[in-house]
């Protein structure tokens, strides 16, 4: 690659960079004032694609917004084409331009895991897996790992539990006795039993049906022959229930690759791409994505921003079908992956068939999100309409939460453009406060939030509603008449007197008496949406700060534990509630433990 970044000019005269630009590909990024980065671009042909901004009429609304404010061009010349997608999306992961269309990863894709231990155990797994793991995936959603291990279960009866549960079992559990586990920890199924069903799973996930089949088939009539027939009556069971899951099977295919199959639908400003994930031929099901900042896109720009961003850090199947093509896609994959990705642009039989699923599901999850829109713009309008106020959009609410004063949390949570937005909520963790004195926690909070927003640091919000009463109130309009923003829209939603939902009171700075909106009113729905998602993302943080702190103190107040005993004690036990259940014999058993420490650990926690 090489560099290549003409200097801007007041005003912007672009006649200088085009002439200067190469007709080679690569990556080229529009800057604005301040070296801020408005769009990341590919060309194959960087003078002709770069020169298309400045020449062409009868561009989208959106680009002729950004071109306005362009200021300077920066470029990059790749080798290939599909080197330069590589680059653009890596550019605009990191960057988050303000006018490229930009798919968002509320996290990572969940897994399920076959455990390398001498009894394998199945579980659900994210992030980076160890090596002596095996992982099958991914999946779209947690439930089809859920699913899928429940279906493992029945048919070969591997086990669930966690390390230290498998340990210290005495008796098989409830699994055992109907028949969704084989009980290996107390020693029911052998090890080379047990090895083999592990496998059978692992030829299952692959989309082996067949070979575990015909492996069954063949054991249960050698164990006929031998008159072992309750053993035959078993591998009878585990084909009977293979069959049923093969029945029911959503998608079945003669193939046993991995496809991803993606489609996409704009509407109205709104756009939606649906991914439709085949693993062994098998269907796990698929997850809409809806983009930002796509209001006037096109199918091939939705594809080609989708297909490069998703796959930048993430596993890639070796087929991809697609509604129609994206130039250097293929090579940009095949580059990523290190090795040949198929992409399909006009499919036929069963991957048709695929494509029209897909293309259906994401006109029905446009439709629901048109239908949540419409519904919360009519909220939005009641709410200003009640307030009499006109441009309230941006909506922040602050709730505190504690347990007699312990572990004191203040949440922030942000309704904006027509939704919850997760990506923008914060805690605030109130270290010293007086016991139970939510105003100082809320002073605190606000003091912290608002004080980089007064400086000119993120965005204001068009309303404030803090959870409380009058108190409450005063204490938010102190706080932000001292920053300078004392003219921001404040509203304190208390509970009525049976604290019911529809009797809130709504408390207006310098109003004596509270508003009382009716309880089917939409404006008062989309404060209670707002006030309820503060609450339980406070209650949250507090859980997790007190069960902190609680699992710290009960370990340090004991003589003898230090950090490093109080670890392996945690990990052995899978928590502080499993040392509190362990008896004396085993708490010896973890490293480090003395019988008299033991003994010492156990009279302190009882």
């Amino acid at each position: 690659m090489s560099e290549h970044a003409p200097a801007g000019q007041p005003g912007f005269d672009p006649a200088p960079i085009l002439k200067s630009l190469p007709s080679l590909p690569g990556v080229y990024r529009m800057l604005g004032e301040d070296g801020a980065v408005l769009y990341v671009g590919k060309a194959r042909d960087l003078k002709k694609r770069v020169s298309s901004y400045f020449q062409k009429t009868g561009l989208s609304p959106r680009i002729q917004l950004m071109v306005a404010r362009i200021r300077d061009v920066q470029t990059t010349v790749t080798r290939t084409e599909g080197e330069a997608l590589l680059l653009e999306n890596n550019l605009i992961k990191g960057l988050a331009p303000r006018y490229n269309i930009l798919f968002r990863d509320d996290k990572s894709y969940p897994y399920l895991l076959l455990s390398g231990h001498a009894f394998p155990r199945l579980g659900f797994f994210r992030g980076t897996p160890e090596r002596r793991h095996r992982v099958f995936g991914p999946f779209p959603h947690s439930l089809a790992v859920r699913e899928s291990i429940q279906i493992l279960q029945k048919v070969f009866r591997l086990r669930t539990c966690e390390d230290t549960v498998f340990a210290n079992r005495s008796r098989p559990c409830l699994l055992f006795q109907i028949k969704r586990c084989s009980g290996p920890c107390v020693g029911r199924v052998s090890a080379a039993d047990y090895a083999r069903d592990a496998e059978n799973a692992a030829l299952f996930l692959e989309g082996k049906d067949n070979e575990v089949v015909a492996g069954l088939t063949a054991r249960m009539q050698a164990a006929a022959a031998a008159l072992r027939y309750e053993e035959a009556a078993l591998y009878r069971d585990q084909i009977q229930a293979l069959a049923q899951v093969r029945a029911v099977q959503f998608v079945e295919s003669r193939s046993t690759g991995d496809v991803d199959v993606i489609a996409a639908v704009a509407r109205g400003g709104l756009a939606c791409v649906y991914l439709a994930m085949v693993r062994g031929g098998r269907s796990l099901g698929g997850r809409a994505f809806f983009p930002s900042q796509a209001e006037d896109s096109d199918l091939p720009g939705l594809l080609e921003a989708f297909a490069g961003q998703h796959y930048v850090g993430y596993p890639i199947p070796s087929v991809l079908v697609l509604e129609c093509a994206v130039e250097g896609l293929a090579e940009a994959l095949a580059e990523q992956a290190g090795r040949r990705v198929q992409v399909v642009v006009h499919p036929q039989g069963e991957r048709r068939v695929w494509l029209e699923m897909a293309r259906k599901n994401a006109e029905l999850a446009l439709a629901t999100r048109e239908g949540l829109r419409e519904n919360q713009s009519n909220r939005l309008a009641a709410l200003n309409e009640a307030l009499g106020e006109e441009g309230i959009a941006r909506i922040e609410c602050f709730d505190v939460s504690h347990t007699l004063g312990e572990a004191t949390v203040v949440s922030c949570v942000v309704f904006d453009q027509g939704a919850m937005r997760n990506s923008e909520y914060r805690r605030f963790n109130v270290a010293n406060p007086t016991p139970g004195d939510d105003y100082a926690a809320l002073r605190e909070a606000l003091s912290r939030r608002y004080g980089k927003l007064a400086q000119g640091e993120g965005k204001l919000p068009d309303l404030l509603l803090i959870d409380g009463g009058k108190g409450q109130l005063h204490v938010a309009v102190d706080v932000l008449t001292e920053l300078g923003l004392g003219d921001l829209p404040m509203l304190g939603v208390a509970k009525g007197v049976e604290r019911k939902a529809g009797q809130e009171q709504l408390f207006l700075p310098g109003e004596v008496e509270p508003l009382r909106l009716p309880p089917d009113h939409p404006g008062l729905h989309l404060i209670q949406q707002v006030r309820d998602e503060a609450h339980r993302f406070a209650i949250t943080g507090h859980r997790a700060r007190r069960g902190k702190a609680r699992t710290q103190s009960s370990l340090e107040d004991i003589a003898g534990v230090g950090a490093k005993r109080r670890q392996k004690l945690l990990q052995a036990f899978g928590g502080l509630r499993g040392v509190i259940d362990a008896g004396v014999e085993e708490l010896v058993r973890v490293e480090g433990i003395s019988r008299e420490l033991a003994e010492r650990i156990y009279r302190e926690l009882h």
